[in-house]
């Protein structure tokens, strides 16, 4: 059973749908999915995998990734009432959810490479439980990266790491006697242990909450110790201040893309 499977198996229950299925046996229908406001489109395979899991058959007329207007058509459907009607509301939920997050990553990745052409948007692990590699997507779509996955497949050495081992030099060295060929990223909080981390030739430092100015004073210090080493921005980056991160950072880490993203507006219409 993958993602798509147990998203319609919460939806249909073990009764199925039992307002269609009251008023419906094998009446033919087709469908329209239309965009109700512009936006960077998102998810439109897994809708497709959606409607064909209910047995429908999709035509679809955009491509994720592409910006859409207001009024179009995105996709047709064809197939029996039920198996429309019981893929309506995923369909929906799913290409609404990936697609609020694609325009606003593309949003931000328009304005942040104007200043600095090079610089990378990341999403976090800051996502809907069960939801997580569509969000993800949803974000490259946009033109942003992923960041990390889960907890598995990068160091990422946080304060709450570092208030238990007792310093960021044993942090350091410790995972960098456990671990290889992985990515070793550090959060630091101050110009110190930037520094620290600098000399210990992690791969990534994150500057967390620091205000644009301190950012970049800090990363130019981090630049002069060691100019291989990826600066990352996070925590209370908005819409309203990331330009003034977008100069001097590699990477711009914002949770709130994964996590407080307004879903764009879709419908279904039977013709």
């Amino acid at each position: 059973m993958d993602d798509i499977d147990r998203f319609l198996k919460e939806d249909i229950g073990e009764k199925g749908d039992i307002t269609s299925d009251s008023l419906f046996t094998n009446e033919q229908a087709w469908a329209e999915i239309i965009a109700k406001e512009d936006c960077i489109i998102a998810g439109l395979t897994e809708l497709k995998t959606v409607f064909e899991k209910t047995g429908a058959a999709v035509t679809l007329k955009a491509i994720d990734g592409a910006a859409v207007v207001k009024g179009t058509i995105v996709a047709s459907i064809k197939g029996s009432a039920l198996s429309i009607l019981k893929g309506e509301r995923l369909a929906l939920n799913i290409i609404s959810r990936m697609s609020g997050i694609a325009t606003e990553t593309k949003k931000l990745v328009d304005k942040c490479r104007i200043i600095n052409p090079n610089v990378k948007i990341a999403a976090t692990r800051k996502t809907t439980p069960g939801f997580r590699r569509f969000e993800k997507k949803a974000v490259m779509i946009g033109g942003g990266e992923p960041h990390r996955f889960g907890l598995f497949d990068a160091v990422m050495i946080k304060d709450n790491h570092l208030k238990i081992v007792g310093s960021i030099e044993d942090a350091i060295t410790n995972v960098k006697e456990k671990v290889q060929d992985t990515i070793i990223e550090v959060e630091v909080e101050n110009m110190h242990d930037a520094e620290t981390a600098a000399k210990l030739n992690v791969d990534v430092i994150m500057l967390d909450n620091f205000n644009s100015k301190k950012g970049e004073v800090v990363a130019k210090k981090i630049r002069q110790i060691n100019p291989h080493i990826i600066i990352e921005i996070s925590g209370g980056i908005t819409e309203d201040n990331i330009e003034k991160y977008a100069s001097f950072a590699d990477r711009i880490s914002l949770g709130y893309l994964t996590h407080s993203i307004k879903n764009k507006d879709f419908s279904l219409e039977i013709k």
